[in-house]
């Protein structure tokens, strides 16, 4: 690449900055213009990942992801709204989960009538491909 093209690239790359949080969001000021400049770009290509934004989307969304991780803590769920949560996410209703006893069963577990056992949070656990410590 000539020179004067990669200072081109620089200038260009600077411009952009401006507008796109690319890079480590190191403030909530980065990391809210991030969200929402993501939010705006999924609304517009919704489940097209042949959109020439696609990649943005995905590059700014790495770069939430790690900020979050690292800045947001996410309280610990109650066990039984965890189960709720994963089955909403899994589309599954009561009868779907027989690994873990009757219809009747679970029934009880998701009403709150009963705890899930170690067997029951073990066999959850791996359904979900989820730590144990998730139901606990």
């Amino acid at each position: 690449m000539l020179a004067h093209q990669f200072d081109q690239v620089i200038r260009d790359y600077r411009r952009l900055r401006t507008l796109v949080p690319l890079g480590t969001l190191r403030t909530k000021k980065d990391h809210t213009r991030a969200v929402e400049l993501l939010d705006v770009i999924l609304d517009e290509i919704g489940e097209n990942e042949k959109h020439p934004m696609a990649e943005l989307a995905d590059a700014i969304s790495v770069f939430v992801e790690k900020y979050e991780a690292e800045h947001v803590p996410i309280p610990p769920a109650k066990p039984l709204a965890a189960l709720r949560f994963l089955m909403r996410e899994h589309d599954l209703r009561q009868s779907d989960l027989r690994e873990i006893g009757s219809q009747g069963v679970v029934s009880e577990i998701l009403g709150g009538k009963r705890e899930l056992n170690a067997r029951q949070i073990k066999r959850l656990a791996k359904r979900f491909g989820v730590s144990p410590a998730v139901f606990i």
